[in-house]
């Protein structure tokens, strides 16, 4: 099979006359690629690693794509449908789906979808080759957010290479262990990692921190002594906060980047170094360039890739595992039980804006920890300020209008309900308070447009 084919079709709920269609269609495009057509229900266990899956859009399918791409978020994703919504697109479309079509598809367009698979499977393939372990990944960037996860696969993919990286996120967010990832993840995970952060070391010190002295360089040098660039050669180095580094050093690091050699202070040689060099800023640094504080020509020497970590804020899907992550650590640290999170808890961690994110997340655990005697945390012992939570909040999607039909505000419900529980059918009919076999009715009604008794 050609490599930019994915290595089997998997078809999800298409109704029996599309799926003859695309059947056909396939044989003729794909002839040697096996097809497996499932029932929606059964997307929980599908393994969607190189394969192209299609799926019919039904109330259920945002839940399913959720579910698919819980497990795989490179998943190759197409969806079909019978009459076209541009909301239900561009919400499907946002979660990371191919495409969104009207059937039949043309077969020029139904090459692209293969292709694009097969080449994102190859790229898939090529980033979990270079990921840490899954119990390593966890001590270097703790995330179960879809988009932070598509994140890192992306890293990963840019890790072996030696370009420089420069990292941009709030203070806070974790830059400095997203850098690690990159260092885990790259041909020189196995030599040094070093860090130092710009803004933290005096100015009439970092020079020497960072490039080395020699005996006699200044009051005090007894003793050579090599600097970071040195401590990291054939490896990785961490320039936190490099845009509070003053501006006659960044010329001196320009130059080391350019020729891949350092000047020691008071040095008669400069002194060949290999590093790969990540920097960090949670500032606007073009605006630092415009204003003069960092040099446009380091920026861009910096800037071969760039990494954008969101805030805290919106990546809402690593409040809880960074919370319980933080608690292990805590419960290791003082040799105590792990505290379990009531559901009040739960409810405030998940609302608050978390301005100071992950950082302050974890001063937050830390209290909790220590105030939870009882191994429960409580909301009480978050610290946090719930109005202020309540008020960030944001508002309920599902619209409350005069003229909106009892109908559709439960269907609007139900598939909210199911988008909670990632297509979990039992579970939401508990949540709703009916029995299966009345969702499942309600469910086929929408579906076929009829109207049923509840």
């Amino acid at each position: 099979m050609n490599t930019t084919e994915p290595e089997q079709i998997i078809m999800l709920g298409l109704p029996e006359k599309e799926d003859a269609d695309l059947r056909v269609q396939l044989g003729r495009l794909l002839p040697d690629t096996p097809i497996e057509a499932l029932p929606t229900e059964a997307s929980g266990d599908i393994d969607t690693h190189n394969r192209l899956v299609f799926i019919w859009d039904t109330i259920t399918s945002a839940a399913v794509v959720r579910r698919l791409f819980d497990r795989n978020p490179q998943a190759n994703v197409v969806m079909f449908c019978r009459e076209g919504q541009a909301e239900r697109a561009t919400e499907l479309m946002e979660l990371g789906v191919m495409d969104y079509r009207l059937l039949p598809v043309p077969d020029d367009l139904m090459a692209i979808y293969i292709r694009k698979a097969g080449h994102q499977c190859e790229l898939a393939r090529q980033a979990s080759e270079r990921r840490p372990a899954p119990d390593r990944a966890r001590d270097v960037f703790v995330t179960e957010d879809l988009e932070t996860r598509r994140l890192l696969d992306r890293v990963a993919l840019v890790a072996p290479s030696c370009a420089s990286v420069l990292v941009i996120g709030e203070s806070g967010t974790g830059k400095e262990r997203l850098s690690r990832y990159v260092h885990a993840c790259s041909d020189r995970s196995a030599r040094n990692f070093i860090a130092i952060n710009c803004a933290a070391i005096p100015e009439g010190v970092l020079e020497a921190e960072l490039f080395g002295h020699e005996k006699g360089a200044f009051t005090g040098a007894t003793s050579a002594r090599p600097g970071k660039f040195e401590l990291a050669h054939e490896g990785t180095l961490l320039l936190d906060e490099i845009t509070e580094m003053p501006v006659h050093l960044q010329a001196k690091l320009l130059r080391v980047l350019q020729e891949g050699e350092v000047d020691r202070l008071g040095g008669r040689k400069p002194v060949k170094v290999d590093v790969r060099v990540i920097a960090t800023s949670n500032r606007d640094i073009a605006k630092a360039v415009r204003e003069g504080a960092f040099r446009e020509d380091l920026y861009y020497r910096l800037n071969v890739v760039t990494i954008q970590l969101p805030p805290l804020r919106q990546r809402p899907g690593d409040i809880l595992p960074l919370a319980r992550h933080f608690l292990r650590h805590f419960s290791d640290m003082y040799g105590r039980p792990e505290p379990s999170i009531s559901r009040q808890a739960i409810g405030l961690l998940t609302s608050y804006p978390w301005p100071g994110n992950a950082r302050e997340l974890e001063n937050c655990m830390h209290r909790a920890f220590l105030m939870a005697i009882d191994d429960e945390i409580r909301d009480e012992h978050l610290g946090l300020d719930s109005i202020h939570a309540s008020e960030e909040k944001p508002a309920d999607s599902t619209p409350v209008e005069a003229g909106i039909t009892i109908r559709d505000m439960e269907r609007a419900l139900i598939e909210k309900t199911l988008i909670h529980v990632r297509g979990n059918r039992t579970e939401a009919a508990r949540l709703l308070g009916i029995s299966i076999r009345t969702l499942r009715n309600k469910l086929h009604s929408y579906e076929s447009g009829m109207a049923v008794a509840g």
